[in-house]
């Protein structure tokens, strides 16, 4: 059967017994196959999470009624059901350093990252040929203090037209401002140069490299009003010694946070990624 006719849900709910049988039994009911089924019950949270591939079904109008009931039985924080064939639109927005952005065009491109990039946001100009060559509309927004309101209502404004789901910010060096993550509390995934927590704030690769670090790495997170703490998605690092200049663990660096932002974004988009308070359950 076509994979046009899958379907995937996500769940989170206060555990209990029974949760997997009330799922699974439902899916059975409708004649429907589970094609994968992960879980996790969290002891610290109390929570339950969930993520079934289904299928094959043209539509899920059919099961509203049912899964609405489910819903409300579980007494659900999350509960959404989304058709594989249905790409998540995807803002990207970045600033003057661009290996992420390209690297993310190019998964794009190649149909190794199930997202369409309706729009590039840019605080500077230097990435309009980029993402021109591409196919994608770039939008060029500068920012001051004075101007920042209206910067970001611009934003907001490129984010309803375009249908957005997720924002990626892919070495965009502005800091959000809260209202703007809190219109897209948990749609924003931002890239980190630094093992977090590790060597916050600017140049952290330098900061690495005056403190002699024998691994550097990345982190991929989503964006909260508090700087650089949310929810982590994934983190990778990285081998160095001594020889290496501090342009050389830059390079290396590069190449981490392009992979790791990458990662985060697939994950998402493949509905693997899950809110758990503070943290993340990730279903990779």
């Amino acid at each position: 059967m076509p994979i046009t006719n899958d379907h995937i849900l996500t769940l989170s709910c206060p555990d209990k017994p029974g949760i997997i049988h009330a799922v699974t039994g439902l899916i059975a009911q409708h004649d429907l196959n589970i094609l994968d089924l992960q879980q996790f019950s969290d002891p610290s949270s109390q929570k339950f999470f969930m993520r079934v591939h289904f299928g094959h079904a043209e539509s899920t109008s059919h099961l509203t009624e049912s899964f609405s009931t489910l819903n409300k039985s579980l007494q659900c924080e999350k509960f959404n059901i989304r058709a594989v064939s249905r790409k998540p639109r995807v803002l990207i927005m970045v600033s003057k350093i661009g290996h992420c952005l390209n690297d993310l065009l190019f998964r794009v491109k190649t149909n190794q990252l199930g997202i369409d990039v309706p729009v590039i946001v840019s605080n500077h100009p230097e990435f309009k040929e980029l993402a021109a060559s591409y196919g994608v509309p770039f939008h060029h927004l500068p920012v001051t203090k004075d101007t920042k309101v209206e910067q970001e209502s611009a934003i907001l404004d490129l984010i309803k037209k375009n249908e957005v789901d997720l924002v990626v910010l892919a070495r965009y060096m502005q800091v959000l401002s809260p209202k703007l993550c809190s219109e897209m509390s948990g749609r924003i995934i931002n890239i980190h140069h630094s093992f977090l927590p590790s060597f916050k704030g600017a140049k952290p690769y330098h900061q690495a490299y005056e403190r002699g670090v024998k691994i550097i790495g990345a982190t991929a997170h989503f964006v909260t009003a508090d700087l650089d703490e949310g929810p982590i998605i994934e983190q990778r690092v990285a081998r160095v010694d001594h020889s290496m200049s501090a342009k050389e663990l830059v390079d290396e660096g590069s190449n981490v946070e392009s992979q790791v932002l990458a990662a985060a974004v697939k994950w998402w988009s493949e509905d693997r990624v899950l809110m758990n308070e503070a943290k993340t359950v990730v279903f990779n």
